[in-house]
């Protein structure tokens, strides 16, 4: 059975490109340029060379991506302190319901005051995670932050 030219049988793999990348160019660079040109490309944030350099030369926007090591020590502590709070907000719940439908009210009383005990922890934990909003406002106030 040979096929029609209306249904013709493609062989596996990439469709083909429009315009292929075909033409190649070679650059040599002494130490000192070669540092610099590895320096603005990591900041680039590029993963390719190749594309970092066509960037350059036809003038697209370069990015440049610069990280704060103290802006990323506040987000790890907050991502730690959010998920503390999730949790302990979690365990309460479960605690009032279990606390609901399984303890006379003399027992549930006395839970009730860990339970009281636990709530002041995660006022506790909330104060914290807004002294160190402030801090870090006060010491990155320049900085852009999403509210």
């Amino acid at each position: 059975m040979s096929p029609s030219n209306e249904f013709k049988r493609r062989k596996g793999g990439r469709n083909p490109k429009d315009k292929p990348a075909v033409f190649r160019y070679s650059i040599r660079m002494n130490v000192d340029e070669n540092d610099k040109f590895l320096s603005l490309f990591e900041q680039s944030g590029e993963s390719i060379k190749a594309h970092f350099i066509t960037s350059c030369i036809f003038n697209k926007p370069v990015k440049v991506i610069k990280i704060d090591k103290g802006v990323q020590d506040y987000y790890m502590r907050m991502t730690t302190f959010f998920g503390q709070y999730r949790a302990i907000g979690t365990n309460y719940n479960q605690v009032v319901k279990a606390l609901k439908s399984n303890f006379a009210e003399k027992k549930a009383l006395a839970f009730l005051y860990k339970l009281e005990k636990a709530t002041l922890e995660l006022v506790l934990l909330q104060k914290e995670m807004i002294q160190l909003t402030d801090e870090f406002e006060r010491k990155y106030g320049h900085l852009w932050l999403q509210k």
